[in-house]
C-alpha cells in the first residue's frame, strides 16, 4: 500500500533504518529530525537512491507550536500520506531520585506528548492510514535503569490501544517493541553482548528486525492496536 511514511526521529539509529527500509518497499519518506539536520540529508540521499521522495522536516518536540505545524506541513507536501511512524526518543539511563523536573518534562515532551499529539493530527488529515508507536520491551518489566524513558514508553503503549479503538476503523494503531537492537548512549557493543546472555535466543538484534516487524503490521490490514515484541524474548522473563 506504498504512499508517504511521516517518520520522526528519522536521521539516526532505528529510524533511519525504517526510513531507508520503507523507501526500499516504495514509501516516499518525510523525515523528521530535530538538530541532526547533516544525517538527515544523508538518509535522504539514500531514500533517493531507491527511487522515492524524501524531506526533511526540522521539528523540536520540546516546543508545541512547532509539533502543531509539523503535520500540516507533511500532508501540504505528501497529501496521499498515510503512515506515521513516532520513532523519536529520548533514552538516557536515569533512577527515580536522579531525576530532575527539566528532564522528566523533555522526555515526557518528546516520548508520549509529542506522538500524542502527532496522532490526533494525523488523523484529522489522513482518511485511511497506519500508526505505529516505538515502544520498548521494558514495558513489560519494571525496570529501575531507565526509570523515566520506561514510563514514557508504557503510557504511550496503553495511548496505542486506546488510539486503536478509537480511530478504528479507518486508523489502525500499533506497536513495536525493540530489545538489545543497538546500545544505548555511552555503551558498546560489548554492552549488548552481556545483556545479550541473558534473554532467551542469547543473541542481539538488528535494526533490519525492527523495519521487518514494521513492514509486516504495514502489510496486515486486520491487525490493530498489538504490541510486537522484537526482542529475542527478553518480555518473557
Amino acid at each position: 500500500m506504498p504512499g508517504t511514511a511521516l517518520i520522526t526521529g528519522g536521521a539516526k539509529r532505528i529510524g533511519r533504518a525504517i526510513a531507508v527500509g520503507l523507501a526500499e518497499k516504495g514509501y516516499d519518506i518525510a523525515l523528521h529530525y530535530s538538530s541532526s539536520k547533516t544525517e538527515a540529508a544523508n538518509v535522504a540521499t539514500e531514500v533517493h537512491q531507491h527511487g522515492c521522495k524524501c524531506e526533511l522536516f526540522p521539528c523540536d518536540f520540546t516546543r508545541m507550536d512547532q509539533v502543531a505545524s509539523l503535520v500540516p506541513a507533511v500532508f501540504q507536501r505528501f497529501p496521499d500520506c498515510n503512515v506515521l511512524i513516532n520513532s523519536a526518543s529520548i533514552f538516557k539511563q536515569q533512577r527515580f531520585l536522579e531525576t530532575e523536573e527539566a528532564f522528566f518534562d523533555e522526555s515526557f515532551a518528546v516520548n508520549f506528548k509529542t506522538p500524542f499529539f502527532l496522532t490526533r493530527d494525523f488523523a484529522k488529515h489522513c482518511r485511511q492510514g497506519h500508526v505505529i508507536n516505538l515502544l520498548d520491551t521494558k514495558i513489560s518489566k519494571t525496570s529501575r535503569e531507565f526509570f523515566v524513558y520506561t514510563l514514557t514508553k508504557k503510557l504511550l503503549a496503553s495511548f496505542t490501544e486506546l488510539a486503536a479503538k478509537e480511530l478504528a476503523p479507518n486508523i489502525r494503531v500499533n506497536g513495536v517493541c525493540p530489545g538489545l537492537i543497538l546500545p544505548p548512549p555511552g555503551q558498546g557493543d560489548e554492552y549488548l553482548q552481556e545483556k545479550a546472555k541473558l534473554i532467551p535466543l542469547r543473541r542481539k538484534g538488528d535494526p533490519a528486525n525492527v523495519v521487518s516487524a514494521i513492514l509486516f503490521l504495514l502489510d496486515n490490514p486486520f491487525i490493530t492496536g498489538e504490541w510486537i515484541f522484537v526482542d529475542g524474548g527478553e518480555h518473557l522473563k
